[in-house]
């Protein structure tokens, strides 16, 4: 089954080493190891299965399947220390599935869930009670960051930030980014501070500013209601109306970008969100300039 999920108001946070986390904090930090289990599994089994040769054949060079066992390295660090601050309270790991068929399919995905990372410990901050967990969980936003943007920049060639600010997203949002690699968790796993929402896709992962894109959801409403598709990109937020189940893509978006349906243009948050979130991507080039004079 999934990780159970309740609605609760999210008043905790993510992670520490100072002391026993307070029963708010707890919830996160119980949150944060989620993620943290994802993301060791996914480089654990990514490496297991593919060999330095592997990834040379697949185009990278010899080194770059070194620098992913760094990561995994650092991922399962996470790990213990989570499991070591929560103790008795520490959620097992899952059964997961990545869907990736190959080297680059797999790197794609590592950069991808490596931003979600990074966003998903941001966006804990600003629930956090303890000062040591917020310094923690700064710790580890800071590590994911820069292993999103080694792997975008160095590997796939792309850039190696998003602007001029990270992206932080709060835990329903982080929840519906991860939720479908999640299979079948041990029924002893705590629930999760986090509002299960329903998924949303995309007809165009990668689009152009000014494009129309398609929402695969389905927007039912007993009264008529606007529904907006929510750009989170860094500390901004752009709405674009939908009609149809079609919006248009705003200017000004760069790098990961997570998108979603509200019911209101006010901060995307518990009260007006209508469906989950994914990942949209806008990559440029070392020409590009963001908000110069």
């Amino acid at each position: 089954m999934f990780p159970k999920a309740i609605l609760l108001v999210l008043v905790g946070v993510a992670s520490t080493v100072v002391a026993a986390p307070s029963s708010n904090d707890k919830g996160l930090l119980q949150f944060a190891l989620t993620i943290k289990h994802l993301e060791n599994s996914f480089f654990a089994d990514g490496l297991a299965q593919y060999t330095k040769d592997d990834f040379v054949q697949a185009g990278f060079p010899s080194w770059v399947r070194g620098r992913f066992r760094q990561i995994a390295d650092n991922e399962a660090t996470h790990v213990a220390l989570l499991q070591e601050e929560l103790g008795n309270d520490a959620p097992a790991a899952c059964s997961y599935n990545f869907g990736y068929t190959d080297v680059q399919s797999f790197v794609e995905l590592a950069a991808k869930l490596e931003s979600i990372s990074a966003g998903a410990y941001l966006g804990l901050a600003r629930h956090i009670d303890d000062k040591g967990t917020l310094n923690t969980g700064a710790a580890i936003a800071a590590t994911e960051a820069r292993q999103a943007g080694w792997i975008s920049s160095a590997v796939l060639k792309n850039q190696p930030w998003d602007g001029a600010f990270e992206t932080p997203i709060s835990p329903s949002v982080a929840w519906s980014l991860i939720r479908d690699y999640i299979g079948d968790c041990p029924g002893t796993n705590p629930d999760l501070p986090v509002v299960t929402l329903p998924g949303l896709k995309v007809s165009d992962s990668k689009p152009k500013a000014g494009d129309t894109i398609t929402l695969e959801v389905t927007l039912k409403s007993a009264k008529k209601t606007t529904f907006y598709a929510a750009w989170i990109d860094g500390l901004k937020v752009k709405y674009t109306k939908i009609t149809d189940n079609k919006t248009k893509v705003p200017q000004g978006l760069s790098g990961t970008v997570f998108v979603g349906v509200v019911s209101s243009k006010e901060r995307p948050d518990r009260d007006n969100f209508v469906t989950g979130f994914t990942v949209v991507e806008f990559p440029f080039d070392s020409k590009t300039r963001q908000n110069a004079a």
